[in-house]
């Protein structure tokens, strides 16, 4: 591992920004982020505020890797890239994909809390009426029981969808769904998310048999090559998404996306689209369904116009000299 920087160095380079959503997502409308600029580029230290220390201390080693280290090689410069759809009112998802240029495959938050199963099967309808040959994937962020999941996959399955990403919320629950379904006929793939991103050992999901594939972030995973190496050890097929990032840490997720040997689904990398803000000039976001590889910076006009309030940044700054304090070897 290469050697950390010093922690003066990361407070020097520090920028603390508070970037508007379109649309609640995550139950939020404003995505605070720390910034990093870094010898090798900008980078993103941005886990969420509920995360302890020792979580959000793998969002600091990713950042520190792309700002002091860089990126590996990668084997593409294109990443195919989906839209993503909030859990909003289904009269307004023609106005969410508005907000995608092109976008071929899609991923709509089911499941989300206070709302119904009619309400997720509305808004996937409303997804396959607008785009009636795209590629449709639900995620759950691990909201249903396995009943649930069973009833409510069941009546999804009608729209087609590609797969079903962490539907229920134990890697025992995502294995006894998948046999339930596979016994009932039921053809939805389950992925894996929070099962590999939150767990102390990314690849029991895959050593369980609970998972078709996995979702792998850069920034939850603690970086580029280590996300890398999860994905080979865990023998499935991965999709790259991002954590609501600005466009620096999407870069990050893009870096990803183009180290990986093999690529087989579009990545969920779109979501600078859900924001009202952004640090960089030339935002990140899908054409044609899809991204190409590309460095970014953040406009220092940008970083003032966003830039949170003191007390905010203060918070900010407390948490690094903390995850910092658990990066050290």
């Amino acid at each position: 591992m290469p050697q950390l920087p010093s922690l003066d160095a990361l407070l020097a380079a520090a920028h603390v920004v508070a970037l508007p959503m379109r649309v609640k997502f995550r139950g939020v409308l404003e995505r605070e982020v720390l910034l990093l600029d870094g010898p090798a580029g900008w980078a993103e230290f941005g886990s969420f505020p509920e995360y302890d220390d020792d979580e959000a201390s793998r969002w600091l080693a990713a950042a520190i890797e792309a700002g002091w280290e860089g990126f590996p090689a990668p084997v593409r410069d294109h990443i195919a890239v989906n839209a993503t759809v909030p859990a909003v009112p289904a009269a307004q998802v023609p106005e969410v994909l508005g907000s995608f240029d092109a976008a071929g495959t899609v991923k709509i938050k089911v499941a989300e809390r206070g709302q119904t199963l009619a309400d997720d099967v509305a808004r996937v309808a409303a997804v396959r009426a607008a785009l009636p040959m795209a590629a449709v994937r639900v995620d759950a962020n691990g909201g249903w029981s396995v009943p649930e999941a069973v009833t409510a996959l069941t009546r999804l399955a009608e729209f087609d969808l590609e797969y079903a990403e962490q539907p229920v919320p134990s890697i025992e629950g995502l294995a006894q769904l998948r046999r339930t379904m596979r016994a009932g006929g039921v053809p939805v793939l389950i992925a894996a998310d929070e099962s590999v991103r939150k767990e102390t050992d990314p690849l029991a999901v895959a050593r369980a048999g609970a998972a078709d594939l996995i979702i792998v972030k850069a920034a939850p995973l603690g970086g580029v090559r280590r996300a890398l190496n999860i994905v080979a050890a865990a023998g499935l097929p991965a999709v790259v998404s991002s954590a609501l990032d600005s466009s620096v840490g999407i870069r990050a997720g893009l870096a990803l996306a183009a180290a990986l040997p093999e690529l087989p689904y579009a990545c969920g990398l779109g979501t600078v689209s859900l924001m009202a803000g952004d640090v960089v000039r030339d935002s990140l976001v899908a054409a044609d369904g899809g991204m190409y590889l590309r460095d970014v910076a953040a406009d220092p006009e940008l970083l003032e116009r966003f830039a949170a309030g003191s007390s905010r940044r203060q918070w900010w700054l407390d948490r690094l000299r903390r995850c910092y304090a658990v990066q050290r070897p």
